[in-house]
């Protein structure tokens, strides 16, 4: 239920916990009910739909994920998502078997093989452990790959995957060999660029756009795209006075987040948001929302989400229909929008205007208080703004309903 992901909200750390849908089934249901984020996951054979060099740090409390077995692939895909330097965190079974062998009603001698292979697999990747103290044990990924690669006939380290993008992660299967960091000059060098600390990170050129390998995008377009976005959700609260209103909200949804600018914005809200990235926008940019400190994930929008129903207070799109015209249809989006967002939240939508009367059509259809406003430019520019709010909905008195 995302204990920890709730503590480190409090240190002004932002955790996304997932969780499978399994005999705990509404585990994740209660953390978004609690206002932590959190999405319906499970380790199997695709990797995770989160960008390559993602978090600072991955922990794992009496998952009960087998780590060392298919070779240690679920290990591997840890790595994939962890940044240089990056830690990982195993507490609960089997570390530390010795003391604890017997209040987990397990042998220790498959407690001590399950942790013998866990250090191999570790030690593959060039993992270093840090520390192992009472039931939990933590490992550091390495800054870059420079001693991983002389080492790596000698100590049997895992080899390094062919010409990949690393950042592909919808319907991609996880790979057994170990994503390379990008490339670096000396020993003392952070692969992929050196990030700052929070809370500078956030307005900080991203190291995907300052280097140039985010292709499109310059380091004056981000500067722009943020100041924009500051303007744009200003005018967003004089449309939607429940936005505006703090602590009203706490989970926020982004459907086109591009470079995390909405989010951004919100910032000195008490509210979070999960930054999705259309598998089929033009460019995969994720994995700069992270590097700013903040949390998304990949979507198709013709799919459902992996979450459950009502557990988001507050819905964002800008040009999601423009984006998804001919790939499915505009009501099972909107269907799917109604799903998840709770009674009384608000949907706020940019787009062209024609396409957002047709949204607004369904949108009456859905019983939802709609109204479609003008461009923050004024009432001359093409692009609209729908404002709505999900209403309780209520069956129509007996003598109303027809067949």
């Amino acid at each position: 239920v995302a204990s920890w992901g709730a503590y480190l909200l409090s240190r002004d750390i932002l955790a996304v916990s997932f969780a499978p849908r399994d005999t705990h089934e509404a585990q994740v249901q209660f953390a978004l009910e609690r206002g932590v984020p959190a999405l319906i996951g499970v380790l199997a054979s695709i990797r995770l739909p989160y960008p390559s060099r993602a978090f600072d740090m991955a922990h794992c409390s009496r998952c009960l994920i087998p780590w060392g077995k298919n070779e240690g692939i679920y290990l591997t895909e840890v790595d994939r998502v962890l940044r240089p330097g990056g830690y990982w965190i195993l507490s609960g079974p089997p570390i530390n078997w010795e003391s604890h062998s017997k209040g987990w009603e397990r042998t220790r001698q498959s407690l001590k093989e399950e942790q013998d292979t866990i250090e191999k697999v570790a030690k593959s990747l060039c993992w270093k452990k840090l520390v192992q103290k009472g039931d939990l044990a933590i490992w550091q990924k390495p800054t870059n790959h420079i001693h991983c690669k002389i080492t790596r006939r000698v100590f049997e380290n895992r080899p390094f995957c062919a010409a990949k993008d690393p950042d592909t992660a919808w319907y991609t299967k996880m790979e057994k060999c170990l994503t390379p960091l990008p490339e670096v000059n000396n020993v003392s060098e952070v692969s992929g660029g050196e990030l700052s600390n929070w809370p500078d990170r956030l307005t900080s050129v991203p190291p995907r756009i300052s280097s140039g390998s985010l292709k499109g995008i310059t380091v004056d377009m981000f500067k722009e795209n943020t100041e924009l976005w500051k303007k744009r959700v200003a005018y967003y609260k004089t449309l939607d006075y429940q936005l505006a209103e703090r602590g009203r909200y706490r989970n926020l949804l982004d459907m086109n987040a591009y470079l995390g600018g909405f989010a951004a914005a919100l910032i000195d809200d008490p509210v979070w948001v999960m930054n999705t990235v259309p598998v089929e926008a033009e460019l995969n940019t994720l994995g700069s929302i992270y590097e700013r400190g903040l949390i998304g994930t990949y979507q198709n929008w013709c799919e459902a989400m992996s979450t459950y129903p009502r557990t988001y207070d507050f819905i964002h799109g800008d040009s999601v229909f423009s984006l998804y015209q001919n790939r499915c249809k505009m009501e099972d989006i909107l269907l799917e929008m109604d799903r998840i967002l709770r009674p009384k939240g608000s949907v706020i939508l940019r787009d062209d205007v024609d396409v957002l009367l047709k949204v607004k059509n369904f949108a009456d259809a859905m019983q939802w208080d709609s109204r479609i406003a003008d461009h923050e430019k004024g009432p001359h520019q093409r692009e609209k703004i729908f404002v709505a709010v999900k209403q309780y909905w209520t069956a129509l008195p007996p003598q109303q309903k027809s067949t």
